[in-house]
């Protein structure tokens, strides 16, 4: 079997890694149309303040694939999907008898006038125009408090930007993490110097941008509103597309030998593990194996000097449990529904976050009081 895959994310490379862990022996190409696979989470992080170079960040080191026997085409690019394999940007039809899409997305640009002027974050090229904007003294507006903004955010303050953060919203990723401590994340920005506003951005005009009725002058805007899923080669392949890539549970889209995986899928439930997760899957519906068992999604972020998780679906929750205190990180909090921990949130307690997850898939009843306890041990609570 011949086994093409379309982009170099961690969504791809987690398919190509998980078709050979799972003792596939075909042909195995990788597709990527940038300099080498690298991994996107440190552009708005240690990429961007220069702490990392792109070798640094790269997924995997290249001897890697030569030693998985992956053909890794870089800087190529597929211009169409054909019958029996995908086109190449020079015409080559490239055979395979299943192709996995992991186009990943863009930057949301909203309908601003001026926003196309506005630095995003997607690739290494954004971040390396981003850092150079960066400058000492630099006036800079964020556009969005959710992760990639806030993350922004916090590194512009570091090299001596002069920052200003505005959403729309009153307390960013309250859904995410929970309203109490989605407050205690967006009052750091203001301990950190950081302007906060409440507003949507209405034009950005050449150097002035209005802002809550006011104009302002900024050296630069950065926008963090979300992604927008790549699916023109799907469209135009006429696989059924609906606010993504529409796919089964075994990541299989409307053509049955073309799976999709990763930011183009709308299938996702989640951020960078999430990828990897759709990977295995679309790994293991082409050995014929059977799927991966589904875990609670989860993320983190890195602001301010902290290290901030989250895991499973806040949302559900019927109310919340604070282990810690506020005022001294580390502390998290739990969500709980019916006497089960449905989600959990942490600000430099990963050991937390990692029981949660397991509280979460194994439905383990929890009592509240023992939980918000931090003389009880989380392995204890485990143990139900």
């Amino acid at each position: 079997m011949r086994v093409v895959i379309v982009g170099g994310g961690i969504a791809g490379v987690s398919t190509a890694a998980a078709l050979r862990a799972g003792g596939f022996d075909g042909d195995l190409t990788l597709v990527d149309a940038g300099e080498f696979p690298y991994d996107r989470p440190p552009l708005s992080k240690d990429y961007l303040t220069g702490a990392k170079d792109l070798e640094q960040i790269a997924l995997r080191p290249p001897q890697w694939y030569d030693k998985q026997s992956i053909r890794l085409l870089n800087r190529v690019r597929v211009t169409a999907l054909r019958s029996g394999g995908v086109e190449l940007q020079d015409g080559t039809l490239l055979p395979a008898d299943r192709v996995v899409l992991a186009t990943g997305g863009g930057a949301a640009r909203p309908p601003i006038p001026g926003c196309e002027r506005a630095h995003v974050l997607r690739t290494a090229e954004d971040a390396d125009r981003l850092r150079a904007a960066l400058r000492p003294g630099a006036r800079v507006l964020v556009v969005g408090g959710g992760l990639i903004g806030a993350e922004v955010a916090s590194n512009a303050v570091d090299l001596g930007c002069e920052v200003v953060l505005t959403d729309p919203v009153a307390t960013p990723l309250a859904a995410a993490v929970g309203v109490e401590l989605a407050a205690w994340l967006h009052r750091q920005h203001t301990t950190r110097g950081i302007s906060t506003v409440q507003a949507g951005v209405e034009s950005l005009d050449g150097a002035e941008t209005a802002l809550a009725g006011v104009r302002r002058v900024f050296d630069a805007v950065v926008l963090g509103v979300g992604m927008v899923p790549e699916t023109a080669l799907a469209e135009a392949a006429g696989l059924k597309v609906d606010r993504g890539i529409v796919v089964d549970g075994g990541q299989v889209t409307s053509n049955p030998a073309i799976l999709a995986v990763g930011d183009s899928a709308r299938s996702r439930d989640g951020h960078w593990e999430a990828a990897q997760h759709d990977g295995a899957r679309a790994a293991a519906t082409i050995l014929g194996a059977p799927p991966p068992m589904p875990t609670a999604p989860w993320f983190w972020t890195d602001r301010h000097g902290h290290h901030v998780e989250a895991v499973g679906h806040m949302a559900a929750a019927g109310r919340t449990v604070v282990r810690g205190s506020f005022d001294d990180p580390a502390f998290s909090v739990f969500g709980l529904c019916d006497g089960l921990v449905v989600a959990a949130a942490a600000v430099d307690d990963s050991n937390a976050v990692r029981a949660a997850r397991r509280m979460i898939d194994r439905r383990i009843p929890v009592d509240p009081a023992r939980l918000s306890d931090p003389s009880v041990s989380l392995r204890s609570l485990l143990r139900g």
